[in-house]
């Protein structure tokens, strides 16, 4: 995930970029509410991370302003503000989230996570959608910007766990017990090939990559 982190507490932003960047998301950061609005309304971003209160413009002028601009990026509030009304004037200015501090980043991950989700993966009927890549469970069928990819079914499957999983850091452990029924690690590069072969159907002959390796930890499936 690519996030944008709007926040005034210096100590804070520093947690909280530092923690995307070991879990291995990329962020930026601002320290005000206009500075947020501009970075929101001119770059792609895959989620924003809102502080309540901000100088200049508060978290939710900053999110109705986001919304009225037609700007659909989900939002994680993050505020000291725990009151039900306050919950409920964030969430009904566009807010897609709300996480109190103190917190636990693992909690805030999670939530990012969620949001990603429901914004970028799509299930319907079997479909799933992943930026333009779409796969169709029923059918067995992929396709990326209209153009028909052929998979075998391993490698399908593989494909099918990653997109279920979009945002997310799948490791060779989950892969290994899910898609080849492992229990323990076989010391091949099993993992490594059929990824190898995947990218070379679904990322090579288009200019984005969507399948991204974590190094020392797994793989990740994003639009970004």
């Amino acid at each position: 995930m690519k996030v944008l982190v709007i926040e005034d507490d210096a100590q804070t932003v520093s947690f909280l970029c530092g923690g995307l960047e070991r879990s291995g998301h990329a962020s930026d950061a601002v320290r005000t509410g206009p500075e947020g609005l501009h970075r929101a309304l001119a770059e792609n971003y895959d989620a924003l991370i809102v502080d309540r209160m901000l100088p200049g413009l508060d978290g939710v002028a900053v999110v109705k302003a986001l919304r009225s601009a037609g700007v659909n990026t989900p939002v994680l509030f993050l505020t000291a503000l725990d009151g039900v009304a306050d919950r409920v004037l964030g969430l009904d200015a566009g807010g897609d989230d709300y996480l109190v501090k103190p917190f636990a980043f693992s909690e805030l991950l999670a939530r990012l996570r969620a949001l990603y989700r429901r914004s970028t993966v799509s299930m319907d009927d079997g479909v799933l959608t992943v930026g333009d890549l779409v796969m169709d469970t029923r059918s067995w069928r992929v396709t990326r910007q209209q153009r028909r990819i052929d998979l075998q079914p391993r490698e399908f499957r593989l494909l099918e766990y990653l997109m279920r999983h979009a945002g997310e850091v799948v490791t060779r452990t989950m892969l290994l017990e899910k898609i080849w029924d492992f229990n323990f690690d076989p010391r091949t590069s099993v993992v490594e090939t059929h990824i190898s072969r995947i990218r070379a159907k679904i990322d090579r002959p288009f200019e984005v990559a969507l399948i991204r390796t974590i190094r020392g930890v797994g793989y990740t499936i994003d639009a970004r």
